[in-house]
This record gives structure tokens, sequence and C-alpha cells, in this order.
């Protein structure tokens, strides 16, 4: 199989890349694993979330808020283009707080993005009275929000449903179970998978999450990533209770409330405990007590791809020019820059993103 670039990895990182790759006439070629892989995507949040991302790196916070942006035009060609419903909703997210210190902490941190960002950074404090005039179901126990309002959700399923529909229907070629073993570069690479397919390509792109930390190093790559675990509670449908999605839960079109998720470093282990899901019911309940009578119907664990310092990596192999790194942890906030900008810093062509400080040599010693 010959293609310009092979994508390791079918995620949401990978084929919102592919997708966008495809519109500028490559020929493409996705190769993903098979069902027992630990995906990320599959078990994703599905929130489109600005909010507190780049305290330590301004650039993060830019380059979440220009994926904000596209987002809307984005879902609006994948849903054209792919008859698939996303269910993108725009219009600000919830960071709830239990108490006056953590509140008053968040907003100092939040405070110093905006001044990083000459004060483009749309967000405003709610008290009790505020929010609840905003969201009448949350609790008394809430002391207060912040609203962003370039934050949002979507049915993250739905979305790698239309990404995989739409990268087939623009030409490329997407195989499934695909465990790629091995890389090697010569003259382009050869991609070699457990079952014996082999790809040729021109350059290669490594999305696959954590199967990177493996396979990274062939190329020359650190991908220094870890697993971090969250659970997640699904529970049944219910008549309109949460407005807008918060990091605590997200009542999703069909009526049912998501609430998440855990943050745990118990290495590759994507189960569910009952203490973690203990701990979930018991934080939405507060936050929302009409969930407490509320059925969960069912849950799941998940897990993220963790840089050292939780932000995404962007590199281009010294040792194997052609060969790119490219992974995150917010894949469903980062799809419509993954996908409309990312391109032409794989391709050099056109307006290119400054990454530079995405790249390895941040983790130099």
């Amino acid at each position: 199989m010959e293609a310009d670039f092979a994508i390791i990895g079918g995620g949401v990182v990978g084929l919102s890349v592919a997708w966008g790759l495809l519109k500028f006439g490559h020929q493409v070629v996705v190769l993903d694993g098979d069902d027992t892989g630990l995906r990320a995507s599959r078990g994703n949040f599905g929130l489109v979330w600005v909010q507190g991302k780049g305290l330590n790196q301004p650039r993060y916070a830019v380059w979440s808020q220009e994926s904000a942006a596209l987002w809307g035009d984005f879902a609006e060609e994948l849903e054209d283009a792919s008859g698939i419903e996303l269910s993108l909703v725009q219009d600000g997210g919830l960071d709830l707080h239990f108490s006056e210190q953590s509140l008053q902490n968040c907003v100092e941190n939040l405070e110093h993005i905006k001044g990083n960002l000459n004060g483009k950074y749309p967000f405003e404090v709610l008290d009790p009275e505020a929010l609840r005039s905003q969201e009448p179901a949350i609790g008394d126990g809430v002391f207060g929000a912040v609203l962003h309002h370039q934050d949002g959700h979507v049915n993250p399923l739905r979305l790698l449903r239309a990404l995989s529909a739409d990268v087939r229907r623009r030409g490329g070629h997407v195989s499934g179970g695909k465990t790629v073993t091995d890389v090697v570069a010569g003259d382009g690479f050869e991609v070699t998978c457990a079952d014996g397919t082999g790809v040729h390509a021109e350059k290669v792109i490594l999305a696959a999450g954590l199967g990177a930390a493996e396979l990274g190093p062939k190329l020359g790559f650190q991908a220094p990533l870890t697993p971090e675990r969250g659970q997640v509670l699904i529970t049944e449908k219910l008549p309109e209770i949460i407005r807008r999605p918060s990091l605590i839960a997200r009542q999703t079109e069909d009526g049912a409330v998501q609430i998440g998720a855990t943050n745990e470093l118990v290495g590759l282990d994507d189960g569910v405990t009952r203490k973690g899901m203990t701990q979930l019911a018991a934080e939405a309940v507060k936050a929302y007590p009409a969930l407490a009578d509320a059925k969960v119907l069912r849950s799941w664990g998940a897990l993220r791809v963790m840089s050292p310092d939780g932000l995404p990596i962007y590199q281009e192999s010294t040792q194997a020019p052609g060969a790119f790194l490219v992974t995150c942890h917010s894949g469903i906030t980062l799809a419509a820059v993954h996908a409309r900008s990312l391109p032409n810093w794989l391709t050099g062509v056109g307006k290119v993103p400054d990454l530079e400080v995405f790249g390895e040599s941040r983790f130099a010693i």
C-alpha cells in the first residue's frame, strides 16, 4: 500500500489530521489498532474546553482558543458531509466551586492567563445568586462558578464516526485492526503491522496516543507519555437539569447526564472502582441535588494521554525527518485546529502555525 502520509492511530487526533491532509489533496492511510487497545477517544467526556488551559504556557491558551473559534464551522462542514449530527453546543462552560477560597484561587489563575493574552480571555465570575439564576438546579453547597464563554461540549462518539466516514468519503484509506509493530525510515517510511500489512509512505504521523510511547523511540522521539485514568458515570435520560456543561457533569442531547471524571495514576488499568464511582456520584449530587434520585445506567474508565507538563507534543523527528509525533490529552478541544491548521505545519504550506513551544526540546534534561 502506498501513501503520501501514513497515520498511526485512528482516534479523534489521527482522523482530524487525516481529514485536513485530505483537503490538501494528499493520499492518506490511517492504521488503527484493534478493539482491545486503550482508546481515549471512545471514553472521552466530550468537552470543548478553553478554561484554565495555558496557565504556565500562554501559547497553549491561544492554541486552544484558536480551535474553539474554529469549532462551529468545522462541525457544520463535517455534519453536512457525513450526515451525522455532532450536537455541538458552545455557549459557555462552568467551573463550579464549593468554597470561597477555591473560587478565589481559580480566578487568580484565570486573571493571570488573561493578562498574558492582553485581556482576550472572556470569562465572568458568578456569585451564588447569579449562578442559580442561570442554573436553577445548582445545589446550595456550590459557592460560585466561573463561566467561560468559549467553552462548550459535543458528542465525542458521533465526532469519531463523522470523521471516520468523511475521511473515507474524501478518499482516505482507514484500516482497523492494524497494530503497528515497526516503522523503518529509508526512502520514505516502511510501516509494518502485526498481521503482515505493510505501508510505504513519504511521511508518517504517530498519533497513537499511549502507543506512541513504544513506537516513538524507533523514530527518534522521546514520547514521554503516561496514562491517567478517568472514570465516568452515565445516568438515565432526564428532564433538563444542567443547562451548561461543567467539569463535574454535562447533560447530553438525549437527556442523559454524564458525570466525571476522576484523575488517577494507576498505570494501564482502565477499569472502574467502587471508590471512584462513589466519589463522582457524591460530588455530582452536591452540585446538582436533583441527581440524587437518578439511576446510573453504566460506567467506564478510560486513559488520558499525558505529557509531563500536560501540553500537546508536536515534533518532527531529527533522526528521521518526515516522521511526526502528534499527541495531546485534549483531542476533542483541539480537533478543529488539528483539522484546519495542523496540516499546514505538517506540509510547510500556507499559514504555518508556530508550534515550537510544543516540541520535545522542552523535556531536555
